[in-house]
């Protein structure tokens, strides 16, 4: 799940040397954070939040299909 996260992410933004994807397993499901550069924050969560909620969307139905809750989480610097 972490490669098609970054896969997605990395196609998204103008630095993708910069993309940096970790995931820990926690006690509501896999946790995966998503780490880019400060000017492609606003490219990754989009306007009103449109982008990253999509991506909630899209990684919360493939973990539905595993069996299992994934939950995206931005960290900005």
């Amino acid at each position: 799940m972490e490669e098609f996260v970054a896969y997605l992410i990395k196609n998204m933004v103008g630095q993708p040397d910069k993309v940096d994807i970790r995931s820990m397993e926690g006690q509501s499901g896999l946790l995966i954070e998503i780490r880019v550069a400060p000017e492609d924050v606003g490219k990754v969560v989009g306007r009103k939040g449109n982008v990253i909620r999509s991506l909630r969307t899209l990684a919360g139905s493939i973990g539905a299909r595993l069996g299992r809750r994934i939950h995206l989480e931005i960290i900005q610097p």
